[in-house]
C-alpha cells in the first residue's frame, strides 16, 4: 500500500523511514490536536498545517492523475482524485505508517478512541504534508505524497474512481438486475466502545460480514465485500462470454484506465466512529 513501510512507535522512526526530515518541532505541531493544546494552556494546533497539507495533496494528486490518464474526461478524473484524497483513504494510509500511535490528544479524544477516527488521522496526513512543504518546499511534499500514495491511486484507478462501497454496490446490483442491497446491522458492548457488525443482501446472497465502530462504517466493509465478489463474476462471465465469440473480445478501454463500474478505491481498516457516523 505504501512501498513497505511499517508501523512507526515515534515521530523520529517515522521520520527516518519516510526518508523525510521536517524540524522536530515542525513534526510534532503537525501531530498536535486542538483537544491537547486546550488542555497544554492553548498552546499551537496542527489546522494551519493541515489547511496546507490539503491544498498541496489536492494539488499533488491532481497532477499525476492529469498526467497518467490521458484520456479520462474531467469528471472521471474528479471523481478519482476525490477516492485519493477522502477522509477514509487518507486515514487508511495513515494507520499504515502508524500515525494515530504518534497524535497529541486531549484526555476526552483519548477516552472515546481519537487514536482511531478516521477525521483525524486524515487531517494529521494532511498537517504533515503541510509540514514537509514548509520544510522542503513542493518537490518534497510532491516526492512524499508520491511515496505514501501512488499505490491507493493506481488501486482507485484500476478497480474504478470512488470511495463509496454502497454506492458501488448499488450501482453494479442494477447492472446485474438485482434488487437493492439491503442491510442487517446488530450491535454490541456498552455506549462509549460499542461495535457494530453488518451484512448486506443482493437478491437471495448475503455477504459480509463488516465490523466497526460505527453502524456506517461496518456496511460499508459488508458492501465492500459485496462488490468485489459480485465485481469478480460480472469480469469472469463477460471474458467467457468474449472467448466463446472468438479472439477473445476487442478491448475498449486504454490499459490501466478506470472500468465504467465505478468502484471505490479499497476501505480503510477499522476506524472510529464520530458523532455523524453511528
Amino acid at each position: 500500500m505504501t512501498g513497505g513501510v511499517a508501523p512507526a512507535s515515534t515521530a523520529e522512526q517515522l521520520l527516518d523511514e519516510l526518508g523525510v526530515a521536517p524540524d522536530p518541532q515542525l513534526f510534532e505541531l503537525a501531530l498536535t490536536h486542538r483537544s491537547y493544546a486546550y488542555e497544554h494552556g492553548r498552546i499551537p494546533t496542527n489546522e494551519r498545517l493541515e489547511f496546507l497539507g490539503d491544498s498541496v495533496l489536492g494539488v499533488v494528486v491532481t497532477e499525476h492523475i492529469f498526467a497518467t490518464y490521458p484520456d479520462l474526461a474531467e469528471g472521471r478524473l474528479a471523481k478519482l482524485r476525490a477516492a485519493v484524497v477522502s477522509t477514509q483513504a487518507l486515514a487508511r494510509v495513515a494507520r499504515t505508517l502508524g500515525v494515530g500511535e504518534l497524535l497529541r490528544l486531549g484526555r476526552g479524544e483519548l477516552t472515546t478512541g481519537g487514536r482511531d477516527k478516521d477525521s483525524l488521522l486524515a487531517d494529521a496526513m494532511e498537517a504533515i504534508i503541510g509540514a514537509i512543504h514548509v520544510q522542503y518546499g513542493i518537490d518534497g511534499a510532491r516526492t512524499f505524497v508520491h511515496h505514501v500514495l501512488d499505490d491507493l491511486i493506481a488501486e482507485a484507478a484500476k478497480m474504478g474512481a470512488g470511495l463509496d462501497w454502497k454506492t458501488s454496490l448499488q450501482e453494479i446490483a442494477a447492472d446485474l438486475g438485482a434488487e437493492s442491497p439491503a442491510y442487517e446491522v446488530t450491535s454490541a458492548g456498552p455506549d462509549h466502545d460499542k461495535r457494530f457488525t453488518a451484512h448486506v443482501r443482493v437478491g437471495d446472497r448475503l455477504f459480509g460480514p463488516g465490523t466497526g465502530r460505527s453502524k456506517k462504517y461496518a456496511e460499508q466493509e459488508a458492501a465492500e465485500t459485496a462488490y468485489r465478489a459480485l465485481h469478480a463474476e460480472r469480469e469472469q462471465a463477460r471474458a467467457s462470454a468474449d472467448s466463446q465469440v472468438g479472439g477473445g473480445g476487442i478491448a475498449t478501454e486504454a490499459p490501466g484506465a478506470p472500468s465504467d463500474s465505478a468502484a471505490p478505491a479499497p476501505g480503510p481498516t477499522e476506524g472510529a466512529a464520530t458523532a455523524d457516523d453511528a
